[in-house]
């Protein structure tokens, strides 16, 4: 199974198992995961996504 590296909106950057729905491109790369680090659930984008 692929593991994606993920940042939430806090700034915590950890990996997901399972991405929902990361082929709709329409939707955007955002989607609401439950992030391990403050334990919310909190909108991340892959990391390779991210705008530097």
């Amino acid at each position: 199974m692929e593991r994606t590296v993920v940042r939430c909106a806090d700034g915590h950057v950890f990996t997901t198992a399972s991405f929902p729905m990361q082929q709709a491109e329409r939707l955007g790369p955002g989607r609401l995961l439950r992030c391990p680090r403050c334990a919310r659930l909190r909108s991340v984008v892959p990391v390779s996504y991210e705008k530097r």
